[in-house]
């Protein structure tokens, strides 16, 4: 590992870290037009960063929504392995503001960890892998590995335009292998290989009764309530044991191996009373929690709403309910047949007396899992110990990242996962933070690996 790298990232940690701050001010919230420009503000300073690093070739590329950051240096030659660095520059709402201590676009550090939104969910990330790029090309005037940048602005809206610009634009960002920093470890000083990500679909289904709603006195037992067709529609979806009742749901799941079993039970089980709350786990039958929400699909309701809602009681029988149904899916499933087969069940059991409107989620994501003997990986655990100074452990999570989809099927290229965030990073949460000691240890991982792969081509 090269020391003069290492030397310059601790020589500069407060300017860097002041960067980072300037970048954090800008409120880049890509689901709220208010916030047009100042996603376009951020876009500006990923792009004005990595010109002043040294980047040969610099673009803001347009879109029908916000714009992306493409940049590349490709100085190390055609011996050298070429990366893609996957991230995004948008954030979250900050709301409710009320319960954050600090605000959220003014970015505060408290007790060693660095308060504001997009701390850890991606800008904080994103700009690790730019400060580690700063310090190699200050100190050797060049990068270990050839390196092209995909930033986007619309990674927190589904990201809407990214598939069609990196399905059009195939020679301009294929690569060797891809990394991305939007993901976290299992605790706080963990270093952890995540190799796989759930899937997701969903759908939202409307119960309608009667025109309107009704006195539940005068026709309480002639007519069918929305609310409590909905609640019998639901309770057919799973039983008590978390299994998932809908017909075929199982049918496509890729098993969950023996030799991932045991990896799963070498990571640190959760103190889920701290985290969530709540007292007790449950998981789906012959599984543990860890298995469930790393391997095993999901189905969970996101949302239900109808009647009235005020201040004490309206006897009504509301004339319709709604509910929000999302699913996370393992390797094998298909989100579409997924969809078919949950819209198969409702309309099956719905009661009678109500008619079903059915609408599907229009953003879906097959799961994405790499071999975690893969030698890239192996690689990454050798990096995270370097900086970290413990071994890694190897997980899949449960959340979603439709690009690693989309990397994985246009360009068939390996993808790292390479996260720094905590389970006290509040993502999407009021009073988000990033700890500075991930911040630090991460940027000496990063230095190694870059390093560690400039001969893996």
């Amino acid at each position: 590992m090269s020391d003069a790298v290492l030397q310059y990232l601790r020589d500069h940690r407060y300017e860097q870290i002041n960067h980072l701050i300037d970048f954090l001010k800008i409120p880049s919230i890509s689901t709220d037009k208010q916030n047009k420009e100042d996603v376009k503000r951020a876009a500006d300073f990923v792009a004005n960063y990595v010109r002043h690093i040294g980047f040969e070739k610099v673009e803001i590329q347009p879109t029908k929504g916000h714009p992306l950051v493409y940049a590349e240096w490709m100085g190390a030659g055609e011996d050298a392995p070429t990366v893609l660095v996957y991230g995004h520059y948008d954030v979250q709402p900050a709301d409710p503001l009320e319960l954050w201590e600090s605000p959220p676009f003014e970015p505060v550090i408290r007790e060693n960890r660095l308060y504001a939104r997009g701390t850890s969910d991606d800008k904080g990330q994103v700009f690790m892998h730019l400060a580690v790029f700063e310090a190699f090309m200050r100190t050797e005037g060049k990068l270990p590995i050839n390196v092209k940048l995909c930033i986007e602005g619309e990674e927190e809206i589904g990201s809407e335009n990214l598939y069609s610009i990196l399905d059009e634009k195939k020679e301009q960002f294929a690569a060797d292998f891809a990394i991305i920093s939007d993901s976290g470890m299992v605790s706080n000083d963990q270093p952890t290989i995540l190799y796989g990500l759930k899937g997701f679909t969903g759908l939202e289904f409307t119960v309608h009764g009667p025109k309107n709603d009704l006195h539940s006195g005068l026709y309480g037992g002639a007519v069918r309530n929305p609310l409590m067709a909905m609640a019998h529609l639901l309770a057919s979806l799973k039983n008590e044991e978390e299994v998932v009742t809908v017909e075929g749901f199982y049918d496509d799941v890729e098993p969950l191996l023996a030799s991932e079993r045991i990896l799963m039970s070498e990571v640190p089980v959760e103190d889920y009373p701290k985290t969530t709350g709540v007292d007790q786990t449950i998981s789906e039958k012959g599984y543990t929690a860890i298995e469930h929400t790393m391997a095993r699909p999901t189905l969970e309701i996101n949302g239900m709403f109808g009647g009235y809602q005020g201040e004490g009681t309206k006897t009504i029988i509301p004339s319709k309910a709604t509910a929000k149904l999302t699913c996370r899916l393992v390797p094998g499933q298909d989100p579409e047949t997924i969809q078919n087969r949950l819209i198969d069940h409702l309309e099956k059991h719905v009661p009678a007396g109500v008619q079903l409107e059915l609408k599907k989620e229009p953003l879906s994501a097959k799961a994405y899992k790499v071999d975690p003997n893969h030698p890239l990986i192996k690689k990454a655990a050798e990096s995270y110990q370097k900086g970290f100074g413990k071994e890694a452990v190897y997980v899949r999570m449960g959340g979603s990242i439709p690009v690693l989809e989309w990397i994985d099927s246009i360009y068939k290229m390996p993808i790292v996962l390479l996260g720094f965030g905590t389970p006290d990073d509040r993502l999407h949460s009021p009073n988000e933070s990033f700890p500075l000691a991930n911040f630090d240890r991460g940027l000496i991982t990063l230095v190694d690996y870059y390093q560690s792969v400039r001969k893996e081509k």
